[in-house]
């Protein structure tokens, strides 16, 4: 599956990708936050090979998405979805420092709460962010999320769909 947006497209990670995404996720700038680290190339292939006919919306499961450049394919980062249970989805994003700082971040979010929130009818998507993750807070906060503090690993972060539903978006309809 696919989902396209203005400059992205989502879509499976494919054995290619392995040496990029053991790139940005081996990187210490974005594994220091990240609870998955690979040591090497062939950890990143694995973990694309475990995503291999992973479907949406399978309970218990993590369905993850490379992030690409529309235009020209590059991989750039990878979110997941992690279907907790049949109304709740908590979301993992991870983007290559080089593609940081473009809006790339809040673009496949947005779409990926479209996706969960709208389109699947989740009741509730949840985010765990590490403490001192400041970058990770603020997009997740501009995008109507609320703050909880008090974890003790991790700030977790909360929207409820209709809360999400109800907001317009740059369109000014959701």
């Amino acid at each position: 599956m696919e989902i396209v947006t203005r400059r992205l497209r989502l879509d499976d990670l494919r054995a290619e990708d392995a040496e990029a995404l053991f790139g940005y996720r081996g990187d210490p700038a974005v594994s220091r936050w990240q609870g998955w680290k690979p040591k090497a190339v062939a950890d990143a292939a694995h973990f694309i090979a475990a995503q291999q006919g992973v479907a949406p919306d399978t309970p218990g499961s993590w369905w993850q998405r490379a992030i690409r450049l529309r235009d020209s394919g590059e991989l750039v980062g990878d979110l997941g979805l992690h279907f907790l249970d049949s109304a709740t989805v908590e979301l993992g994003i991870s983007l290559a420092p080089a593609h940081q700082r473009r809006g790339y971040a809040r673009e496949a979010v947005e779409v990926m709460f479209d996706f969960a929130l709208g389109g699947l009818h989740k009741r509730l998507m949840i985010a765990r962010v590490a403490p001192g993750n400041f970058p990770c807070m603020r997009l997740l906060e501009g995008l109507g999320m609320r703050r909880h503090d008090g974890q003790a690993d991790d700030v977790l972060f909360e929207l409820p769909a209709e809360a999400w539903l109800a907001a317009p978006d740059a369109a000014g309809d959701r």
